[in-house]
């Protein structure tokens, strides 16, 4: 008996390493698509590093309740921005937080996402008035998220302009559960349906449901206009791979959201190379540093490029969520 001793407690030995040695394995693997993430980051002019702080991380622990929505109104110097026109058919009228964008067509406007309710009537309503657009002209508004900071100002367009509100289904049914005050939610209306041409005068928009973010988060396509040329800009309906929000929790683990934002970026990666997209549009500011870019459009002189045009970013933005997603994945099999 004694003679089998050594190699038994071998076998012990490696039974009982493989699970270090794994472990190992998976930090290794995870170090390199985060490092491949911390590459794709950063261009002088379309700096992603504020998402990669956010998305690069290992997933949290979940809260015993969903965190709920906040009551508190930030000052508006927390939270204003300058409205903006950025192409000859496309205009900021967002904040220092939240990204909206305005396309104008022959037959009226469309709205992509709304902002908070408390934002709406200055930074869309006056917003366009100091731009020289028409309030009354928006007629679809677009939501990316079933989060307030998204659709927080819909109801007050549906309310005061008749505006049509598009949310795919799924987002529908998160807006309607939320725990947020029923004023600030819009009635249900228009349901966007994955690919979805939008249509309005001689403009159209395609809209892809890409969940990950909300269970229904939307994507968008839109033709742009920048005198005799022509661009294509690519809304990404989120950043990160979303499990909870006011009240709702949209999951049950988080390696569904996980798994199914990324096959979303994966998706949206391919549509935005056929589509031949080269200009990104954030939905919030940090994320592609949003307020730099309409700053140097101050000074762009004629002949100087266009700060928000680089078909390679729209490139980069999505492969560098794509990879903090195989980051995330790796560390939550390793829990």
């Amino acid at each position: 008996m004694k003679r089998h001793l050594p190699r038994i407690l071998f076998l012990g030995f490696i039974v009982f390493s493989y699970p270090a040695i794994e472990g190992h394995a998976q930090s290794s693997q995870a170090k390199r698509h985060l490092e491949t993430a911390r590459g794709l980051a950063y261009e002088p002019g379309q700096d992603f590093t504020g998402a990669f702080a956010s998305v690069c991380v290992k997933p949290q622990t979940l809260a015993a309740e969903p965190p709920v929505f906040p009551q508190n109104v930030p000052p508006k110097a927390q939270w204003y921005a300058e409205p903006v026109k950025v192409f000859d058919n496309l205009y900021f009228v967002g904040t220092q937080v939240t990204d909206a964008w305005a396309v104008t067509t022959s037959q009226g406007i469309i709205l992509l996402d709304a902002n908070e309710d408390y934002a709406v009537e200055v930074a869309v309503i006056e917003g366009f008035k100091k731009l020289g657009l028409d309030p009354a002209a928006i007629k679809y508004n677009v939501i990316t998220a079933a989060h307030t900071s998204s659709y927080g100002g819909s109801k007050y367009l549906q309310d005061h302009f008749k505006t049509q509100v598009l949310v795919s289904d799924a987002d529908w049914n998160v807006i309607a559960k939320a725990k947020v005050p029923a004023e600030i939610k819009p009635r249900k209306d228009m349901v966007i349906m994955d690919g979805q041409k939008l249509t309005l005068g001689d403009t159209t928009v395609t809209l892809y449901v890409t969940p990950g973010h909300t269970p229904g988060s939307t994507s968008i396509i839109v033709p742009i206009k920048d005198g005799k040329d022509r661009h294509v800009a690519a809304v990404l309906g989120g950043r990160s791979p979303g499990q909870e929000e006011e009240g709702v929790r949209y999951f049950p683990t988080k390696n569904e959201a996980l798994t199914t934002w990324k096959a979303s970026l994966n998706r949206f990666q391919d549509v935005t190379a056929k589509a031949g997209a080269d200009v990104f549009l954030a939905t919030r500011g940090v994320n592609d540093h949003t307020q730099e870019k309409l700053n140097a459009l101050k000074f762009r002189t004629a002949g100087r490029p266009h700060p928000f045009i680089n078909k390679d970013a729209v490139r980069r933005y999505l492969m560098m969520l794509s990879e903090c997603m195989d980051a995330q994945l790796t560390w939550n099999s390793n829990e």
